[in-house]
């Protein structure tokens, strides 16, 4: 199984990714080694997981999400 994820980043911005362990991705950006964007605007906070089967799935999961205005991606994390 893999995770789409958003983060809330200090300033209120979104960061989208996937991971095979959500966990240890999120262990890394709280500490400021998974991306340059997060490294940045720390600290983090985890606020939507979807999870999908296949990498393949979550690639694409990840490339809609990014391509969603910031209100779209406030909806789906409400829903969540």
């Amino acid at each position: 199984m893999f995770s789409v994820y958003l983060l809330q980043c200090r300033g209120k911005s979104l960061y989208c990714g996937y991971a095979k362990d959500i966990k240890a991705r999120l262990e890394l950006h709280k500490k400021g080694k998974a991306s340059r964007y997060t490294r940045s605007r720390l600290p983090v906070k985890l606020v939507f997981v979807q999870r999908k089967k296949t990498r393949k799935e979550a690639m694409k999961r990840e490339a809609e999400i990014k391509k969603m205005p910031r209100k779209e991606k406030l909806n789906l994390i409400r829903k969540s």
